[in-house]
């Protein structure tokens, strides 16, 4: 999904860790929860749209989703992953 390239220069903007694809598993999970209308982020919305795919921090904590190819790198817009 992102260019190999480019993700061995990204990082979470917020503790400067390299990023990495999420799982097929954590984004089926992320997205069970978007269904059931459940799902908030790190600003506390509502996720009410699927998500495609995501990076996240080698540490677990928070997936930034990717949208149509483009990764959304801003805290508020993380969503826990664990």
């Amino acid at each position: 999904m992102i260019d190999k390239e480019l993700l061995e220069i990204l990082v979470c903007p917020e503790t400067g860790e390299p990023l990495e694809e999420a799982g097929r598993e954590i984004i089926e999970r992320l997205n069970e929860l978007v269904e059931l209308g459940t799902l908030v982020d790190r600003s506390g919305e509502q996720v009410s749209e699927k998500i495609e795919g995501g990076l996240i921090c080698r540490g677990g904590k928070y997936l930034y989703p990717v949208r149509e190819n483009i990764p959304i790198l801003l805290i508020g817009s993380s969503i826990p992953a664990a």
